[in-house]
């Protein structure tokens, strides 16, 4: 529970910390119970589309929904996308990079990445079948962050700990934590339409190759990596859904 609840408390604004204190250790555990925490961003985005939409048109509620999960999160995986592109645009090699990424300061690829990649969720979504939204939303989120939380059991960390943002080296999963996040991934998908269930394979597919590009560039990932992994994944598995439809 510990670490469940670090895991909340470093994946969401939400007030987790007024439930009670975490040890430290369990902070470098959260990656292994991300999944979960996409029970809360995902869950809230399903939640907010479904409700808006008896009020307004697709668009206006698509658009809800992805102000929902920005908001809880503090558009923390959208932080890490913006210094991931803005590393990998400008640094010409590992050093490079990675003082670009942990400069705070967002720069022209940062920019132009978030912008062209919100126009696409934005428009991949709209596309969708109404009733197929929802679970979308959930599915997409917690399955992919579950994906994704495996790059700390397949690449070492870039940084050492000093230099980490967090302040924290995440430890990789024992057994037990994998099968935990994979029940936090896969739950979910009871909801998932089986029409629709190719997508799933997107993500696993996007995840694999930029782990040997994130091997390949810097020998090892960062946080801002973890974020920009989990959304270019949940992209490829809105526009897998996209193609489907």
């Amino acid at each position: 529970m510990n670490n469940i609840l670090a895991a909340l408390m470093f994946f969401t604004r939400l007030p987790f910390w007024k439930i009670k204190t975490v040890p430290e250790e369990s902070f470098k555990h959260v990656v292994s119970y991300w999944s979960f925490s996409g029970w809360i961003t995902g869950g809230a985005m399903a939640l907010v589309f479904w409700g808006a939409s008896h009020l307004f048109n697709i668009e206006i509620s698509v658009i809800l929904a992805l102000i929902s999960r920005i908001m809880i999160t503090g558009a923390l995986h959208e932080d890490g996308f913006a210094d991931f592109f803005d590393g990998m645009g400008g640094g010409r090699d590992k050093t490079g990079i990675l003082r670009i990424m942990k400069d705070s300061h967002i720069g022209s690829y940062g920019v132009l990445a978030l912008i062209l990649y919100y126009l696409t969720v934005y428009s991949v979504l709209s596309s969708l079948p109404k009733e197929v939204i929802p679970a979308t939303l959930l599915c997409g989120d917690t399955f992919c962050k579950f994906v994704c939380g495996h790059i700390i059991n397949l690449l070492p960390y870039a940084r050492n700990e000093a230099e980490s943002k967090a302040k924290v080296v995440y430890s990789g999963m024992s057994i037990k934590e994998k099968l935990i996040s994979l029940a936090g991934g896969i739950i979910p998908l009871y909801f998932f339409p089986l029409e629709y269930v190719w997508a799933l394979i997107t993500p696993v597919a996007i995840f694999m190759f930029l782990i040997l590009y994130l091997k390949k560039k810097i020998g090892g990932y960062t946080g801002d990596c973890c974020g920009a992994v989990f959304l270019l994944s949940e992209l490829g598995f809105l526009l897998t859904m996209a193609a489907l439809t």
